[in-house]
């Protein structure tokens, strides 16, 4: 299925990659319940299985059945690749929802028998009709003659000073000799081609009556191919709701199957529609992009208003937004972390993007857009991208028509996604509490755009400094500046500084709440130690109270005894339940702790930062704990001591590079090399390396990722600048 959304979209190449897992074509669209689907393909992605070979459309073939009509071998030999490949997926240990409908699909033993009746040409086994192979018998004895009077014929001394060559010729599926001008006096025969020198092309006459013996065999074969076709033929009219049923199943078993292939081939994921309308997308990259930035975004009001820096990405996220709301539709994978992702279900989508403006179509850009919004009113459940949105026309007076446009959309069912790189729209909607702005950034320092967004703020274009970073002349930028006009450009330094300040709030914001996560989780430590305690404490004064009752109870009963001997008896057995009272050991502080030590309390790991009598302050996470001594453990390997006797050199390597590339290696392999290359960067004294992993699969990248988390000498690490290598590469700080 392609239609204009997906061209507009880019996605005609995954679409073309996905087809190729389809054993048929078919609607995109998957027939049932989608969350039901959605389960049966996660079930799917599980399990490494084949897929099916190529299956022709039956629907001819099933109206010839419905009426009484016979099918040709090959017609019957794609019901049987529908039958052979249900039998072999319902072998598979499948589990759930997946489970339960495979276990419904029962085939009827006369209907199944058919799929044993071929071999892997599409013919029938010799083993189904003994005629068969006695035919192939003949058939093969026929060829033998012909070979042999062949070779006869070309070692006659004869007909050897009239032939051409020694070699049997092919011409129209029949054997014939290339012979001279005059061959008529020594052999008999049929001229079937001339060559281009001007010889003869002869089918001998022996052989022309093999042939014909050859193909009176092949005629019998094919009656009692007939024969057998008929048959079954008349075993599919009887099942023929079946075999309706099947194959419908077997479109839907299809479908689910290609994309379980997709999302294990290209690493993807699946995102399931829900009921909302709500577009809430971590860490998705447009399929169509090489090395793309990910973006994430919250679109959960009726439009967004992407303004910023041209080139920027304004168009991508536009896109990508659209992207990830149509392949949710369909339950097609696609690059993003889903379980952090929230996409709601859209019955249309509609993407105005291009210039219609052509002498053909003898409309303006500006009415090509006009045509574009008359048609989009009364339509609902609608999602809309709009690129550009006041090209063809002055900005102002498109800003004050698309504010009034917008707004009346929103009052039906549409969700509206809009890129522009004026003010002036933004400035009219950023009142309204449906309409949400997202900033495309700059990063001026570098002077490029960062290909990043920030949310709740409008964005600047930057146009001056994209035509200095494009070899405009500074001279020529300062006179449009003072054209622009000092006011304006006051303006868009004003919007520049809100964005930086905004970041860096937003980085404080970001650093402060993972503090008082931090805290939280300690907070919820300290009570839960807290509740041990005293439970424990709780339980031991009990065990003591019963312990030492009894020792009590026992000694006060002697008092009351006559005979001296059970007194002493009494008193010798309440001074053994008092040894027999176990009790509570005396935590005493046997370790010497230093500063610098890693120590752990229940589950907080921390580092000794001050020392007093009683307590210890340690560093976890950067928030500094006060401890008692006596609850602390130490945790993981401690420093090395230094000693006078102890004597340590290293060797600095022969080569060294700040940049490391592990492409087309295992991820055993690449992990030892990350390690010496961090070893020998440290040792040279480098900062910051670069190690590139490549997208691929993903498995590198995880690797690398979590052997830098656990890699006790790296401070930070972070994904590449597109610069850089983007996501395929790792920027490390030491």
């Amino acid at each position: 299925m392609k239609s204009s959304i997906f061209t507009k979209l880019d996605l005609d190449e995954y679409l073309n990659n996905f087809n190729l897992y389809l054993a048929r074509q078919k609607p995109l669209f998957v027939e049932g319940d989608s969350k039901i689907n959605y389960e049966k393909i996660l079930e799917l992605a599980k399990f490494d299985f084949k897929p099916c070979q190529s299956v022709a459309n039956l629907d001819d073939s099933l109206m010839r059945v419905s009426k009484q009509g016979v099918l040709h071998i090959s017609e019957i030999y794609e019901f049987s690749k529908i039958f052979n490949y249900f039998n072999y997926i319902k072998k598979i240990k499948f589990q759930g929802r997946l489970l339960e409908w495979l276990t419904k699909i029962v085939i009827p033993q006369n209907v199944g028998e058919v799929a044993l009746y071929f071999d892997e040409k599409g013919e029938f086994k010799d083993s189904i009709d003994e005629r068969f192979y006695a035919l192939k018998e003949a058939y093969k004895i026929k060829k033998d003659e012909i070979n042999s009077e062949l070779k006869r014929l070309i070692y006659s001394k004869s007909i050897t000073p009239y032939l051409v060559d020694t070699q049997i010729h092919y011409i129209n599926d029949s054997e014939a000799l290339l012979v001279r001008g005059g061959f008529n006096h020594v052999l008999k025969g049929t001229v079937v081609a001339r060559s281009s020198g001007g010889y003869f092309y002869v089918m001998p006459a022996n052989i022309s009556r093999l042939k014909s013996e050859q193909a009176s065999i092949m005629d019998k074969k094919e009656e009692i191919v007939h024969e057998h076709c008929k048959k079954i033929s008349q075993i599919f009219s009887k099942n023929l709701l079946f075999l309706k049923f099947i194959n419908q199943a077997f479109d839907q078993l299809d479908a689910l199957c290609a994309r379980a292939f997709l999302a294990r081939a290209k690493d993807y994921e699946f995102v399931l529609a829900d009921s909302s309308r709500d577009i809430i997308i971590k860490d998705f990259a447009h399929p169509a992009l090489k090395n793309p930035k990910r973006v994430s975004i919250d679109f959960s009001k009726k439009v967004l208003l992407i303004t910023g820096v041209n080139a920027g990405g304004k168009s991508m996220l536009l896109k990508s937004i659209l992207t990830a709301s149509l392949l949710s539709k369909y339950l097609l994978p696609m690059p993003i972390r889903s379980n952090e992702s929230k996409i709601g279900t859209f019955k249309e989508f509609e993407l105005i993007m291009e210039d219609p403006q052509s002498v053909k179509n003898d409309i303006s850009t500006f009415a090509g857009r006009m045509l574009s919004f008359s048609k989009l009113f009364g339509r609902k459940n609608l999602i809309i991208g709009v690129d550009e949105i006041e090209l063809g026309t002055d900005f102002e007076e498109a800003a004050s028509l698309y504010s009034v446009l917008i707004k009346r959309l929103t009052q039906n069912d549409v969700k509206i996604i809009i890129t522009t790189h004026h003010k002036r729209l933004a400035m009219l909607l950023a009142k309204d509490s449906e309409v949400e702005l997202v900033a495309a950034l700059y990063d001026e320092n570098l002077g490029v755009p960062k290909f990043e967004f920030l949310k709740g703020t409008i964005g600047k274009s930057y146009a001056f400094e994209t035509a200095l970073r494009y070899g405009i002349s500074p001279t020529f930028v300062s006179e449009a500046k003072k054209a622009y006009g000092e006011d304006k450009e006051n303006l868009n330094e004003a919007i520049s500084k809100a964005i930086n300040l905004e970041l860096k709030l937003r980085e404080k914001l970001d650093e402060t709440n993972k503090k008082e996560q931090k805290l939280d989780s300690l907070l919820e430590g300290f009570k839960n130690q807290k509740e041990k305690f005293e439970d424990e404490q709780k339980a031991v004064i009990s065990r003591l109270e019963t312990q030492y009752y009894h020792a009590i109870s026992e000694a006060k009963r002697s008092v009351n005894l006559q005979d001296t001997k059970d007194k002493q008896r009494s008193i010798n057995k309440a001074n053994e339940l008092v040894k027999a009272v176990i009790k509570p050991e005396i935590i005493s502080k046997d370790e010497n702790y230093k500063i610098g030590d890693r120590v752990k309390y229940e589950k907080i790991k921390g580092e000794i930062i001050s020392l007093s009598k009683t307590d210890a302050t340690i560093l976890s996470d950067g928030i500094k704990l006060r401890v008692p001594i006596k609850l602390l453990k130490r945790s993981g390997n401690q420093p090395v001591i230094k000693t006078s006797s102890v004597s340590i050199k290293v060797a600095k390597p022969q080569s060294a590079s700040v940049v490391l590339d592990l492409h087309g290696l295992r991820a055993e392999e690449a992990i030892e090399k990350l390690d010496k290359f961090i070893s020998d960067s440290l040792v040279m004294g480098f900062d910051e390396v670069i190690v590139k992993h490549g997208m691929g699969t993903g498995k590198l990248a995880f690797a690398v990722k979590e052997f830098l988390k656990t890699h006790p000498s790296v401070v930070s690490f972070r994904d590449g600048t597109p610069n850089e290598g983007g996501f395929g590469s790792k920027i490390i700080k030491f």
